[in-house]
């Protein structure tokens, strides 16, 4: 890429280009970038904590990574502009926008980034992360290329330095542009359980609150004045129920037939284990995150984590390679703008604590193996077995002594 091309339009002073302006609402010309669900999904986030618990761990489990190159003064380069770029107005570090990139990818389906240069354009200033929600996609001039709009006057308007924009889709339907959310299928399901959650809560509150039923039926004498009788009763259990609930303990005494019930006390309690269990499983299944990692106790056997974990290791490592080539850009930019020609590459760290237990042990045996082939003269494969015609060790032929 040639930079002074990259400064060939307008003035030399870069801001930030997919911010929209305040007061600036203008009308759609291409796609919208940001789903018309985008709402529903982070609804969902708020209302259902498994669900944003599982995007924080995709998140924190993809792990850390290093920018790395040949060069010396190139790393040096690099191992600042992965502590100290700036990424938006609160946030530092390369790991930061990652994390930003990879939840709106998850999220919304597609992730849009930002390199912000120097007023001079010298130097790589700042990461930014704008909202999709000002945004649009069009198709370039060809099927392969894909052109990111700003909401202005008239219409979507072409960014005028689109080298600095980044953009990535979360597997995008063949033909399409933008990607599709992880958390598409969720909102039917989450408004099923809602609805549990919400009887359920419903339930409780007349449990703790109990409501009662006085009835009074009146004797033979006392048909006359049964409506003075019934408003005299509700009134001291008025009074009773009263003083009760501020902590004072107060009988209630009645003549005649009086009947007291509690509302509600002979329903039945609808079991709800099954079928919160059941859409569970399926929010469980779509996310990708085993259920011991969430919190879920459910049965499981230590052969079925293990092989739940490899499955976990194969999600998370389709998501790194989204994000390396974003990474690399980045870099690679940084590097250029700085007058460094070098090639860099992103390191990921182990994704799991476990995989590299099971590297060191193998490691070790390894290291034992050849200790003992090493200390053993002439090798462990030609020692003579003691049923075999060769010499016999020494202890053998001393009758067993040594």
């Amino acid at each position: 890429m040639n930079l002074k091309d990259l400064f060939r339009r307008g003035s030399p002073r870069v801001s930030v280009q997919t911010a929209r302006a305040e007061g600036i609402l203008g009308t759609w010309g291409g796609r919208p970038l940001r789903p018309p669900e985008a709402a529903v999904y982070e609804e969902l986030c708020q209302a259902v904590p498994l669900v944003d618990a599982a995007l924080e761990k995709i998140i924190r489990l993809v792990g850390g990574f290093r920018p790395r190159c040949r060069g010396t003064q190139a790393q040096r380069h690099l191992d600042r502009l992965y502590r100290e770029i700036p990424v938006g107005a609160s946030q530092r570090g390369l790991e930061a926008f990652a994390a930003s990139y990879l939840r709106s990818l998850l999220v919304y389906g597609s992730a849009v980034g930002e390199m912000v240069l120097s007023p001079g354009g010298d130097r790589l200033e700042a990461l930014y992360l704008p909202a999709l929600r000002h945004l649009e996609i069009a198709r370039g001039k060809s099927p392969l290329e894909a052109e990111i709009l700003v909401a202005g006057p008239g219409g979507g308007k072409p960014l005028p330095y689109p080298q600095l924009v980044l953009f990535s889709a979360l597997n995008p339907k063949p033909g399409e542009v933008t990607g599709q959310p992880l958390l598409a299928g969720l909102p039917f399901l989450a408004d099923i359980l809602m609805e549990i959650f919400k009887a359920v809560g419903n339930n409780f509150q007349r449990i703790g609150s109990l409501r009662y039923a006085v009835t009074y039926k009146p004797g033979p004498g006392d048909r006359g004045s049964a409506p003075e009788i019934a408003e005299n009763i509700a009134r001291e259990w008025t009074a009773a129920m009263s003083q009760s609930a501020g902590g004072q303990v107060r009988d209630f005494v009645a003549v005649g037939d009086v009947g007291i019930r509690v509302i509600g006390a002979d329903n039945q309690y609808i079991d709800t284990q099954v079928p919160v269990r059941q859409i569970l499983e399926q929010m469980v299944a779509k996310l990708g995150i085993p259920p011991f990692l969430l919190g879920l106790s459910w049965s499981t056997t230590e052969r079925m984590s293990r092989q739940q974990a490899d499955i976990l290791t194969s999600e998370l490592e389709s998501y790194r390679h989204l994000l390396a080539p974003v990474l690399e850009e980045i870099c690679r930019m940084s590097l250029a703008l700085a007058g460094l020609e070098d090639s860099p590459e992103i390191l990921w760290d182990s994704i799991s604590l476990q995989d590299e237990t099971e590297q060191a042990a193998a490691r070790l045996s390894n290291a034992r193996a050849a200790q003992l082939e090493a200390a053993i003269p002439g090798g462990m494969g030609e020692n003579p077995s003691p049923g075999g015609g060769g010499r016999p060790p020494a202890g053998l032929r001393n009758g067993g002594k040594a």
